[in-house]
């Protein structure tokens, strides 16, 4: 799989705003350099998954990632000093757990992008683990139901219908619409497409915060 560039992944406007928590934030965290690696480590994982070499080999790698995880130990940071998870200009929010979703239109009740989900996301017979699914439309239906200055809410309830398998290698669409607001709740739903063919759908409740709660 190629990789994408920070350019490529990035949408026309970005917003300077964190659609999960409204602050300003600094989308160069950790630079093109931050950029390259998370594009390494998703490859790195991918690589895991898909890989059966000798055991000796096994040795080898994790040598190299003992070293890095010896580099990164003297810098370990506050949650918003972080870049993994902040870098919105990123797919995933530039944090390796999450589905790479690069977001390309938004506004205050939708959302379109693509994804692809790649070998580290694989459940069985070519097709995604299931529970990618639920992660990838939490992120997407959380980002939106934060954007566009609203105060912050979370995740209270999500129902998630798969259609058909979800491929892996493919690039998908997926469109997320905010279906009402009251009061404190925000219904949201989302599609995942491919190539026009629905593949899964889900609808979520969110729940914004009191002043007092985390």
């Amino acid at each position: 799989m190629s990789s994408q560039s920070s350019s490529e992944s990035r949408p026309p406007d970005i917003p300077t705003v964190d659609p999960f928590a409204n602050v300003t934030i600094d989308i160069e965290r950790g630079g093109v350099a931050y950029s390259r690696f998370v594009e390494l480590f998703r490859t790195l994982q991918d690589k895991v998954v898909s890989s059966s070499p000798p055991e000796n080999l096994w040795d080898d790698v994790s040598a190299l990632v003992e070293k890095a995880i010896d580099l990164l130990g003297p810098w370990a940071a506050p949650e918003w000093q972080r870049p993994a998870g902040m870098r919105i200009d990123l797919p995933g929010r530039g944090n390796p757990l999450l589905v790479p979703f690069v977001w390309e239109e938004e506004s205050d009740s939708h959302i379109r992008g693509r994804v692809v989900f790649r070998p580290f996301h694989l459940g069985g017979n070519g097709a995604a683990h299931g529970g990618t699914l639920p992660l990838l439309f939490d992120e997407v239906l959380g980002r939106l139901a934060n954007s566009m200055g609203r105060r912050v809410a979370r995740t209270a309830y999500l129902k998630v219908n798969f259609r058909k398998i979800t491929p892996i290698g493919v690039t998908l669409q997926i469109d997320a619409t905010v279906d009402r607001i009251e009061g404190r709740k925000r219904w949201v739903s989302a599609r995942l497409l491919n190539e026009g063919t629905l593949i899964a759908d889900a609808e979520g409740l969110f729940v914004e915060l009191l002043p007092d709660q985390p």
